[in-house]
């Protein structure tokens, strides 16, 4: 959501800038533009729509300098414009700012600068914080910052720039993540590593609070508040450029669905004992009566994360007999959760700094119960802030549609049910060594079903005229479903529904009608006939069915209008398979409407604000 990038250093500003908002697109955006200072005069572009709008006014007007800032927008607080575009500026351009976040108390602020004669441009809360820079500026840019800051209520990181000081560039964090890299005789700020990993491997990750002060050949991190320097060691990314690009796929989305077989190794890779074949997680390390003190496991998530941790929920119920509840983050936040020192939390995010999802674990903490963080980002602040990570190790994700996020997080979760399950004395080593042969065997299967893939294409064509389309399950097929509606929805843009089943007759009967598309999940052995029940029911009513079930199940062509077989495996584990049809038919459905894939309307990909 929104995307930072600033730079100085004597390589061409512009096109450092324009470069790095590139490899961000993926975190959704609306506008964009830069803020270069040429060493007298901060000069401003910006442009409504794609960063190619912003690059057709630089090349009609470019603009020279060696320190700059830059930002793509997504609209909170007025609508996609020019004018809402950052960088803000004050009325004389003493200040540019970039600001992703909210800033709460902006109408009082604003109120009070417009009353002293401020003249604002734009409907954005970000735009008061250019205005207090001017407005309390004392000669000194930090000290000017540090005030500003004690001022403003909410979530922002910032990168600034002044007319007062060429050959400096400011960054603070508070709530929302700012990252600082250091190359030789440049440095950088960014809102996400892809933006400035052609340029270097090294860099700071700022926590809340922190500012940064950065020169062509130094970087100074301090204390926002007290102004105390701070020192840390730099992070080194172990990830390329390569892994961030297409590789050839035509977008990022199908790339990443393809990437999942190794994904899923990654994430087993050395969690799994080679002797004993027992589940092992070096990064947890709790012990048998740390475990057993737990008596009831919270899971909190938001979106395609929140229908991993309900897979968590049957995986930790099945093999530990242990209650799980598992909640949307920004519900959990706001009520008085029965949370305590006997609770594990589990807080879900792809991107690992999800609001609603770090607020909730910060609740959690503060009720004492024991977290855990379960996310694909190295050093980010739900990974920092959980008394334990589990990181997935999907590697870099870069359409806003997750697949492979997904698949790694509920692949973590059943690691993580056996591993508890072991730690209870609640599974045989016979039973674990089944388990773990089934995990095992799973990237290869998902080859296999991404081998037949031009079958799924053809019924993801097939539905593209669709008014609605809705995705039917029992048991834990439902979760699946869920995630399945919820990818076509994102980028096809048709209205889906995911039900339980058995729920139908209660209402939803009502909105089938001849040629309705209906997705049904069939990987429940135990639950067919009644699923079939549910099949029949809208089939009389003229629904188009395609039945998503295990190889052999040929009972079920009987019943349906088109069949996706997924190879067998252990009830338990089947999403892991079946959810691969499913992102399948939502890319190439989108694909057929001509949209944009990768980068669907409305969307972020890191949502950082409630």
């Amino acid at each position: 959501m929104c995307g930072i990038m600033g730079y100085i250093g004597q390589q061409h500003t512009q096109e450092i800038l324009t470069n790095g908002l590139k490899k961000l697109e993926y975190r959704g955006y609306d506008s964009v533009g830069v803020a270069i200072h040429d060493g007298e005069e901060v000069h401003v572009t910006k442009a409504e729509g794609r960063l190619d709008n912003l690059a057709s006014r630089l090349q009609d007007a470019p603009l020279q300098g060696s320190i700059g800032i830059g930002h793509t927008r997504w609209a909170t607080h007025g609508r996609p414009s020019d004018e809402n575009s950052h960088p803000h500026t004050d009325d004389e351009t003493e200040f540019a700012v970039v600001h992703n976040g909210i800033i709460e108390n902006y109408i009082e602020l604003k109120d009070e600068l417009v009353a002293e004669g401020a003249t604002f441009t734009s409907e954005t809360d970000s735009e008061v914080i250019a205005h207090l820079l001017t407005k309390l500026y004392d000669g000194d840019v930090v000290s000017t910052i540090q005030k500003v800051v004690e001022k403003l209520d909410g979530a922002y990181a910032l990168g600034v720039v002044s007319r007062h000081t060429p050959g400096k560039l400011y960054a603070v964090r508070q709530a929302s993540p700012l990252i600082i890299g250091s190359g030789n005789g440049e440095n950088f700020i960014s809102s996400d590593i892809p933006a400035v990993l052609e340029h270097t491997r090294d860099v700071y990750i700022l926590e809340d609070g922190e500012m940064a002060v950065l020169t062509e050949e130094s970087i100074s991190l301090m204390d926002v508040t007290t102004g105390k320097s701070i020192s840390r060691d730099l992070f080194r990314v172990d990830w390329d450029m390569e892994q961030a690009e297409k590789n050839g796929f035509d977008h990022f989305m199908l790339k990443e669905i393809f990437e999942q077989p190794k994904a899923l190794e990654k994430t087993m890779a050395g969690r799994v004992d080679k002797e004993t074949n027992e589940v092992d997680f070096p990064e947890l390390a709790w012990t048998e009566e740390q475990v057993a003190k737990w008596d009831k496991v919270h899971i909190v998530a938001c979106g395609t994360a929140y229908h991993a941790g309900l897979l968590g929920k049957a995986a930790i119920e099945e093999l530990t007999r242990t209650p799980v509840d598992v909640e949307v983050a920004s519900e959990f936040r706001y009520r008085n959760p029965i949370v305590n020192e006997n609770t594990l939390v589990i807080a879900v995010s792809q991107s690992g700094e999800t609001a609603d999802t770090l607020a909730a674990l910060r609740q959690s903490k503060e009720l004492g119960a024991k977290t855990l963080s379960i996310t694909n980002v190295v050093g980010s602040s739900i990974s920092r802030e959980a008394d334990n990570v589990i990181l997935t190790l999907a590697g870099p994700e870069i359409a806003v549609a997750s697949t492979k996020a997904y698949t790694t997080q509920v692949l973590s979760f059943y690691l993580l049910g056996i591993y508890l399950a072991q730690k209870k004395k609640q599974i045989t080593p016979e039973q674990n060594a089944q388990y773990m042969a089934a995990l095992q065997e799973v990237p290869e299967q998902m080859e296999e079903i991404l081998f037949h893939n031009d079958e799924i294409k053809e019924y993801g064509e097939s539905i593209k005229d669709a008014k609605s389309v809705f995705f039917l399950g029992r048991g834990i097929d439902t979760a699946v479903a869920l995630e399945g509606s919820l990818k076509l929805k994102e980028i096809s843009y048709i209205h889906s529904e995911a039900y339980a089943a058995g729920e139908l007759k209660h209402g939803t009967l009502a909105l089938i009608e001849e040629g309705t598309p209906i997705i049904s999940l069939l990987t429940q052995e135990k639950l067919y006939d009644k699923m079939l029940g549910n099949i029949k029911e809208v089939s009389a009513r003229g629904a188009n069915v395609l039945g998503v079930t295990m190889r052999g199940n040929v009972k079920v062509t009987q019943y349906v209008d088109e069949t996706c077989f997924i190879p067998e495996t252990y009830s338990l584990f089947t999403p892991l398979l079946s959810v691969l049809p499913l992102q399948l038919i939502s890319y190439y459905t989108s694909l057929a409407l001509g949209n944009d894939v990768d980068k669907p309307r409305n969307l972020a990909k890191s949502v950082t604000v409630e």
